[in-house]
Parts: C-alpha cells; structure tokens; sequence
C-alpha cells in the first residue's frame, strides 16, 4: 500500500468494518479495533504508530483530535472499491507507477486476466455452436 495516499483511507476502511457490519455504532466500541489507540489515545503495546500518524500534529493531544476528525465523514465509495478491488485481486494499491513498481519488485502481473474462454467467433451463423457427434 503506498502509505502517502492510502494509509488513512485503510485505517479508516478497517476501523469502520464493525460499524459497517451494524456490529457497533461508533468504532470504539468494537473491542479488537485500533481507534482506541489511536483517536483515544488508550495504551495498546501491541501496536506500533506509524510515521505519518506522528505528522497529524505537534502533540498526542492534537495527532488524537485530527484522528477522530478523519472519522467524522464516511469513506467515500471509490477508497472503499480501490481498497477492496487491491485486496481481492491480490494487488498493490498505489497510483499506477508505485503499482507498476511493486508488481515489478515482486514479479506479478498488475492485473489479472479476465475468467472464462476467450471470446470468438461462433461457428454457426445464426450465433450458437454447431452441436455434432452427440445425436442431437
């Protein structure tokens, strides 16, 4: 994930999975949650903050309000397609020249061909495959 662009946009998607899922009105309630870290301020050692956490302001005070400030909108429609379209194609997610560059660190294709049979042309001409050989 190219953290720049899409750090908070993830945090968010996971934090809000529980108030998605009608399980919790408010994402700290949801016990397994990092919100209560990171927008209460609430000791977790099981968590590391990551560098740019440390960029939403001079102090735990204001990084802890401009944390919950994120939380005051709904994640639009697109991160929430981008994030689950990364995770469900197993893809980087980024702008296309971090994607390109991942992919390419790591030998995958960035995209992954479409299922089922080629498309072609039919045999017969009004559409459908000519049927022979099963006494039809």
């Amino acid at each position: 994930m190219q953290a720049e662009t899409y750090l908070f946009a993830c945090m968010r998607y996971i934090e809000l999975n529980p108030v998605r899922a009608g399980m919790v009105s408010d994402p700290a309630h949801y016990r397994w949650s990092s919100y209560r870290h990171n927008g209460l301020g609430q000791a977790d050692e099981r968590l590391t903050t990551h560098a740019l956490y440390q960029h939403l302001g001079h102090n735990p005070a204001e990084r802890l309000a401009n944390y919950r400030a994120l939380f005051r909108s709904e994640l639009d429609d697109e991160a929430i397609s981008d994030i689950r379209l990364a995770l469900a194609q197993s893809q980087p997610l980024g702008d296309d020249r971090f994607t390109e560059r991942i992919c390419a660190k790591v030998g995958v294709r960035r995209t992954h061909a479409t299922r089922g049979r080629p498309a072609g042309k039919a045999d017969a001409a009004d559409g459908m495959e000519e049927q022979t050989g099963f006494g039809f």
